[in-house]
């Protein structure tokens, strides 16, 4: 039993730490805000819900962002939007394939997850985000431009952040999960 635990608290401090490391490697969507770029530090985290749960899953991201927080970021709105988009994605992919737990379920997880993410980012971005990071890193054109901002940047790059993710994680959990479950 506690060889058990011992194992799983080891895989998902791997898969955390495999997240932190993902999220270093980012690259910015042409014809976007060069601030917005895609990782898959995600990933990992979509492993350890599924195989590990709900608290496994947040426990990986929440690490991640602790991580990349105390070693690489200039700033705190980058991680804070990070890890809300994460849980916005997540979650419900995780609620929704918890309960049937097929194919069908998870790709419908993957549609949900992408509208709750691309709807709430838009959301946290326009009335809490930008108006922190413009005071933060004092860029009064991004506050008196935010309606475009989030238009024509935030929506279109989390909908294709989403669906890039998604993909992804698709192809691990076809590929990958069925061995890892073993």
């Amino acid at each position: 039993m506690k060889r058990n635990r011992l194992e799983r608290l080891i895989i998902i401090s791997i898969l955390a730490a495999l997240s932190f490391i993902l999220m270093l490697i980012q690259f910015p969507i042409p014809f976007l805000p060069p601030f917005l770029t895609v990782d898959f530090s995600d990933i990992p985290a979509f492993i350890g819900f599924i195989l590990f749960g709900g608290v496994a899953g947040s426990l990986i991201i929440i690490m991640k962002i602790v991580l990349y927080g105390l070693l690489m970021a200039s700033e705190p709105i980058g991680p804070l939007a990070n890890m809300l988009a994460a849980f916005s994605l997540l979650l419900p992919i995780y609620f929704i394939h918890e309960r049937y737990r097929t194919k069908k379920s998870l790709l419908i997880g993957f549609v949900a997850g992408i509208i709750v993410l691309t709807v709430m980012m838009a959301v946290l971005n326009y009335f809490v985000l930008l108006p922190m990071y413009g005071i933060i890193i004092d860029h009064s054109d991004l506050i008196e431009n935010i309606r475009a901002v989030v238009t024509a940047g935030i929506i279109p790059f989390n909908l294709i952040k989403g669906i890039l993710v998604c993909l992804v994680a698709y192809l691990v959990y076809v590929k990958l999960i069925p061995k890892l479950r073993r």
